[in-house]
């Protein structure tokens, strides 16, 4: 429901969540100065200035808390993508070591997971309908062909 919200450039998102909060504020004062009349005007006069410093301070919390978890989160993510380029990257170069049939084959391996991941993965994830049981079947396919993988001779 939210996800054309996500997908926002952050300019105009920063401007839709201004222009909402400022509504919303808008509107709870439209409605405090309507019922604010007679005994109650004193009432609401006398409460506003003792909530407004806890408010603050909840809600600078709050916003502290947030950041916190969005960054720790962005570096997870940062070092998973980091440790599965790192290991893709280690295949193909170690895969120059095979004789060419199977370097070709692990190559064509690791280029169509990488396919998967873009067209596939990464979208399913934007969609938030990724789970843990999607499984990246051509390195599986890659571990399991019942294949066994021979170092070419070192040349003297």
């Amino acid at each position: 429901m939210t996800n054309w919200l996500y997908n926002l450039h952050i300019g105009w998102m920063a401007l839709f969540i201004f222009t909402a909060t400022y509504c919303v504020a808008a509107a709870v004062y439209w409605i405090v100065t309507r019922l604010a009349v007679d005994d109650r005007a004193r009432a609401f006069k006398a409460l506003s200035p003792g909530m407004l410093p806890p408010l603050g301070i909840i809600f600078g919390l709050l916003v502290g808390f947030i950041a916190v978890q969005i960054w720790n989160d962005f570096d997870r993510a940062k070092v998973a993508v980091t440790s599965e380029a790192s290991a893709l990257r280690s295949i193909v170069l170690l895969a120059a070591n095979f004789a060419p049939e199977e370097e070709t084959q692990l190559r064509a391996l690791v280029t169509r997971h990488i396919e998967k991941c873009v067209n596939e993965e990464w979208p399913a994830m934007a969609e938030q309908r990724a789970t843990l049981t999607m499984l990246p079947t051509p390195l599986i396919e890659a571990q399991s062909n019942g294949r066994v993988y021979c170092f070419r001779p070192l040349s003297p």
